[in-house]
């Protein structure tokens, strides 16, 4: 008789009736692991707490990494000095990468990082493994439970069983303020759009023939409508070597409805090939064989964020306020992309430095939960010069440290009554000697 081919057994079943919904238990929960929340979740690991790191995508990154974004900004202060405003994580990703050939740095009116995103993806998730925070992908925020002024838990749904993490503190880098959204706690939205972006890498360029800087955003500006764009301006990133190019040459609706969340995704994506037509037109030297690598998930600048103890206020960025609750700082401008068809770009001068307070972080009435990211407390215009990734990760480590001051002070402990003296002590590296 011929041999089976395998030996393997098969089992029937059926899915177990009422809920069943797995327990985790963590010191700190994250929820977001773009580059607020994998710093929080990296900060919180070697501050020696069990972390739980939960994002809605199926990978870990976030839009530093899968909106392809390809750059840095907000690390460095303006020209001539360029200081760096922003150490930990990115001291730590500028040694990697840059002994791999990875990123570059490159300087106008201040220093940006450009990074290849593959390698910049697979550094954060060693680093992740390496320190054991247990990660939950491809997870939707179902529910918050609230007990006497405290996140006590958060109910989260994949697509392999429903989870609930239990944890002493939670950090929401979701982008959207989804975990406070969640607990029932107030939060902003602006009256009017604020414009994201469908990045997209194209490749097979002629780094010889390359736009100078400028030209494309005039030839977008120039004939944007004619090719049926919405924004009439934009910039292409060249990695130098390599042929390719990061565009961030779209403005999309970043709507929090799922029907037309989709809806402005593909509409991104047809906004993005206009704009790669147009530039084989009008620069066919360069670009006259491009094609796109790949879409990347679409960019969300800012949508809903939290009320906080305090609001950052446009004011307060252009004097470059020293708050005594400081925890990050940057020189970044108001870049705030609330017209269709443009952009406010404010830029400081070679000194500048403003900063994000404890306070824009925190909701008032909850004790153990602190926002980092693009969904802290601001006015629009604030909110849109602290939001790119430098402040983020800075906002990122200062919430580690807040929940883990609060949590050495008892199970009652609160961030709103943190030693703040300590906290500005552990985060010196991020804000120097004049923060």
């Amino acid at each position: 008789m011929p041999h089976a081919l395998t030996e393997l057994k098969l089992e029937a079943v059926t899915r177990p009736s009422g809920d069943s919904e797995q327990a985790v238990r963590a010191d700190v929960c994250v929820v977001g692991a773009g580059i607020a929340g994998s710093t929080a979740a990296i900060e919180s690991a070697r501050l020696g707490r069990d972390v739980v790191l939960v994002d809605s995508l199926p990978l870990i990154g976030g839009q530093m990494v899968h909106s392809l974004i390809g750059l840095f900004c907000g690390i460095f202060g303006n020209a001539p000095e360029y200081r760096q405003l922003t150490h930990g994580v990115f001291d730590d990703i500028f040694r990697a990468l840059g002994s791999s050939g990875d990123l570059y740095f490159s300087r106008g009116h201040t220093t940006t990082v450009f990074y290849n995103e593959v390698a910049l993806g697979r550094w954060l998730e060693k680093t992740v493994r390496d320190l054991g925070i247990q990660v939950v992908t491809g997870a939707v925020l179902q529910d918050v439970v609230m007990r006497d002024g405290r996140v006590f838990s958060a109910g989260l749904a994949t697509r392999y069983g429903n989870l609930r993490i239990r944890a002493d503190g939670f950090v929401d880098a979701s982008g959207d303020a989804a975990l406070t959204w969640q607990a029932g706690l107030p939060c902003w939205v602006p009256e009017r759009p604020i414009y994201g972006s469908q990045q997209v890498i194209v490749e097979n360029l002629s780094e010889e023939y390359k736009p100078e800087p400028g030209e494309v955003d005039a030839v977008l500006a120039a004939r944007g409508e004619e090719f049926g764009l919405l924004r009439r301006g934009g910039l292409a990133f060249f990695f130098p070597g390599r042929g390719t190019a990061v565009l961030n040459v779209t403005h999309i609706d970043a709507p929090l409805d799922p029907l037309d969340a989709s809806r402005a995704m593909f509409e991104g994506r047809d906004q993005a090939d206009h704009a790669i037509a147009l530039l084989r037109a009008e620069f066919p030297k360069a670009f006259g064989e491009a094609r796109v690598r790949a879409y990347g998930f679409p960019g969300r600048r800012q949508t809903r964020w939290i009320r906080g103890v305090h609001q950052l206020s446009v004011d307060e960025v252009r004097a470059g306020t020293a708050f005594p609750d400081a925890v990050a700082r940057t020189a970044w401008p108001i870049e705030l992309h609330d017209r269709s068809d443009g952009y406010v770009w404010e830029m400081f001068d070679a000194g500048h430095v403003h900063y994000v307070p404890l306070r824009s972080m925190t909701p008032p009435s909850v004790a153990n939960l602190v926002a980092a990211g693009r969904c802290v407390d601001g006015d629009a215009a604030a909110l849109s010069s602290v939001r790119v990734m430098g402040p983020c990760s800075a906002m990122g480590a200062a919430a580690a440290h807040a929940l883990d001051l609060a949590a050495a002070s008892g199970p009652d402990g609160s961030v709103h009554d943190i030693d703040l003296g300590r906290l500005r002590s552990r985060l010196a590296a991020n804000l120097g000697d004049d923060g």
